[in-house]
């Protein structure tokens, strides 16, 4: 039975994610052990150090379904690894040649490198979907660059911006998270095989020829040298999906506080039931950004573990190195969860144009003082155009009247701008700065086919 939800039939579906389930699935880090003894076999049969029908034999024995579970489970539990039972139930079904398998290797470089096979599924899958991500907030941004509406600071209007700059604010970070995993899938994606104690004296001259042969078997990069208490690789990796989970609570934060009744400027894409409550039957509530900030507060949760883990004992850890799988199948398969909400948001939102503009009409122009003060201070200086628009703010406040009239009170305004100039001075479309700029800057430099 299930301990995390994340891993329930159930719960399963609103935690973490089918895919990443799969590759981080029990029966699937066996068989990327297999693989990894089925390769050291081929290649050491290339270099002469085993027999070619020895490894063509563990080549065909090295599936899952060919070994006893409650075997494999009995030798964990004994010997604190699982690799020992691993290796005997692999022998067991080679038959005659299974005396040449794991030769010359050690239970970390096996543990290790299944790891790291299943890391580089696990980053491949985020990468497509990351780019999937980024295209429809760019989408967004592009549809919605003239849509205008409050920004907000502190929770409180300030100047008008446009949806589709906000969009692209939101996409900007995931664009560097692309660019980040890029460059960091070579650092993670290597071969982990360095015999008992990082120097495979077990195979004489031919250790970093087998160590070579095996990456390239693998599709993997070749260290300089073993990395068994190097873990910074890893450690990256479950950085990174920290990083990029935070990117995503915010999206997620920001989708929550706009569909808030008061506000209802956006919402999650909606079909019947979804959102709703037990007892409130007008609820929709924003499930998927709430289960995005979930899952990226489960997956920052395992960075400091992670960090932890890289404390390793001279050269072979004490501790540290076993925690590790406690948290790198959690990170991926949460921070994956929260990216798949997220997708569905960014592609599906409803966006309310008429509700922001209304939102932005509020506070009767006041969200354009700054406007109105730096279009008077080529006229009054800007020390005095501050303390006038300062004074019309407080009076439109207190008597709940437009800027506008409150402005046509200032004789030193109407003296210089007549009706129609403070009109336009109070219109927050008037008012965007380099808004489409931007969004043009941030699409661009994703270098993505935007739909």
């Amino acid at each position: 039975m299930p301990v995390n939800p994340a891993d329930g039939p159930i719960l399963g579906t609103l935690y973490g994610s089918d895919a990443m389930r799969a590759i981080f699935d029990e029966a699937a880090y066996f068989q990327a052990m297999l693989d990894v003894e089925a390769a050291l076999a081929r290649v050491q049969a290339r270099l002469g150090l085993i027999p070619p029908a020895a490894a063509e034999a563990i080549t065909a024995a090295a599936r899952y379904e060919n070994l006893d579970p409650a075997v494999l489970a009995e030798q964990a539990r004994n010997v604190g690894y699982p690799v020992v039972g691993l290796v005997r139930e692999l022998s067991r079904a080679t038959g005659e040649q299974g005396g040449w398998t794991h030769w010359g290797a050690t239970t970390q470089d096996i543990m290790d490198s299944a790891t790291v096979l299943q890391v580089r599924s696990a980053l491949g899958v985020v990468a497509g979907d990351l780019g999937r991500l980024i295209r429809a907030l760019l989408g967004q941004a592009d549809r919605h660059r003239r849509t205008v509406m409050a920004g907000r600071t502190h929770l409180q209007q300030a100047l008008p911006t446009t949806f589709g700059l906000k969009c692209a604010t939101w996409a900007q970070p995931f664009i560097r998270h692309a660019a980040r995993l890029a460059e960091l899938r070579p650092r993670v994606e290597q071969i982990s095989f360095g015999g008992a104690a990082g120097t495979l004296a077990s195979l004489g001259d031919d250790g970093i020829a087998v160590m070579e042969g095996l990456a390239a078997e693998l599709g993997l990069g070749a260290p300089a040298a073993p990395w068994h208490v190097c873990r910074d690789g890893l450690g990256e990796a479950v950085n990174f999906l920290g990083l990029m989970a935070g990117s995503l609570a915010k999206f997620a934060t920001d989708v929550i506080l706009m569909a808030q009744t008061e506000v209802a400027e956006l919402s999650e894409p909606y079909v019947a039931g979804r959102g709703q409550s037990s007892t409130m039957p007008q609820k929709r509530n924003p499930i998927a950004a709430e289960y995005t900030l979930a899952g990226a507060r489960g997956a920052q949760a395992m960075v400091p573990l992670m960090l932890g883990a890289m404390a390793q004992d001279h050269e072979r850890g004490t501790g540290p190195w076993q925690s590790e799988a406690l948290a790198i199948p959690q990170a991926f398969t949460l921070a994956h969860g929260a990216l798949q909400h997220a997708i569905v948001i960014a592609e599906g939102m409803v966006v309310d144009a008429p509700r922001m503009r209304a939102n932005l009409d509020l506070t009767g122009g006041l969200i354009v003082a700054e406007a109105v003060m730096m279009g008077l201070a080529p006229h009054l200086g800007r020390g005095e155009a501050h303390h006038v628009v300062k004074r019309a703010c407080d009076a439109a406040l207190a008597e709940r009247i437009p800027l506008a009239e409150a402005l046509g009170r200032e004789a030193s305004v109407t003296a210089r701008l007549d009706r129609a100039a403070i009109a336009a001075l109070t219109d927050p479309a008037r008012y965007l700065g380099s808004a489409t700029a931007f969004i043009d800057r941030v699409i661009a430099s994703a270098g993505l086919a935007i739909p």
